[in-house]
């Protein structure tokens, strides 16, 4: 034997899909990093957990016929997953319970299939090339149809001992508030996500429109659309602030649709934070940097890991 070590594995073309509860996001991801002939479909969960499944299947399979040489499909998933396994054990937005995932797309596209958390993957994204570089002990958390956050510490994802560490979206904060997906009451997800800031902007009395137009109207000084933001944002600054006395991090990251706000997220969720850590200081709030992105770079990531 001559001892030499063999060339390193020159990075795979694969395939990238993050996986919502409205729409899935899906690209190319090259050699060289760069998303190509990205595109945005429906998820249309109201069909049903088997047609999402469809969905995806086919979503996969024409993003493959587009590109000669895709070594590898990656799905970032929410809820609860166990990458190892490649199943999605429960997401609920989705209508999802031990879902075989992997399997299910190795069967139909013939090729490797990774699974992964939606959330830790945009989160080993944000460490490679986004907003967390250089931190080993940093929390990500992305608002939208829910409420997902990933935990690294040591520069590696936590998972736990069942894969649920980090979904900080089902930590109670009002045992007394809305009922959510999962079966609990006032969870962060049922009071800061976008389908919950909708919900309570109606429940105040207003007409019912998106959430980014609940956020523009409170930054106009609406009073319910201002009531209806200041509870989210209060809401998501509690479960932050759990968070940050139990574990310390050195940054918080916040990502998903709801962080487009910018500062009018950003400036009152860092104050409230701040209020509730009253023996330690707050860590700093900042923005993900990788945007609706993230996902699929993070599925990219754990694709080229199923071939490497």
């Amino acid at each position: 034997m001559s001892g030499r070590q063999a060339p390193a594995r020159p990075p795979a073309t694969v395939v990238a899909i993050d996986l919502g509860g409205t729409a899935m996001k899906g690209g190319i991801a090259t050699a060289a990093g760069e998303l190509e002939h990205t595109e945005s479909r429906p998820t249309e969960r109201e069909a049903g957990p088997e047609a999402v499944l469809e969905r995806v299947g086919a979503f996969a399979a024409a993003l493959i016929a587009a590109r000669d040489g895709v070594a590898a499909v990656g799905v970032a998933v929410p809820g609860l997953v166990d990458e190892a396994a490649g199943v999605a054990r429960a997401s609920v937005n989705l209508g999802w319970h031990d879902v075989p995932l992997r399997r299910r797309l190795e069967e139909r596209l013939g090729l490797p299939v990774a699974v992964a958390h939606d959330v830790r993957a945009a989160a080993r994204a944000e460490a490679a090339t986004g907003a967390a570089r250089g931190c080993r002990d940093w929390l990500l958390v992305t608002l939208g149809t829910g409420v997902g956050a990933a935990v690294t510490l040591g520069g590696r994802p936590y998972v736990g001992v069942h894969g649920t560490a980090g979904e900080l979206g089902h930590l109670v904060v009002d045992p007394a508030g809305p009922a959510c997906a999962c079966g609990a009451r006032g969870c962060v997800e049922a009071i800061a996500s976008a389908p919950a800031l909708e919900r309570r902007y109606a429940e105040l009395g207003a007409t019912r429109v998106t959430a980014r137009a609940v956020v523009a109207r409170a930054a106009r000084g609406e009073p319910a659309a201002a009531r209806a933001w200041g509870e989210a944002v209060g809401a998501l600054a509690a479960g932050l602030a759990a968070y940050a006395v139990v574990m310390d991090p050195e940054r918080i990251v916040i990502g998903g649709g709801l962080a487009e706000a910018g500062d009018a997220l950003l400036t009152p969720l860092a104050g409230a934070l701040a209020a509730r850590l009253t023996f330690t200081a707050a860590p700093p709030v900042v923005a993900a940097e990788l945007g609706a992105e993230a996902g699929c770079h993070g599925a990219a990531i754990a694709a080229r890991e199923a071939v490497a």
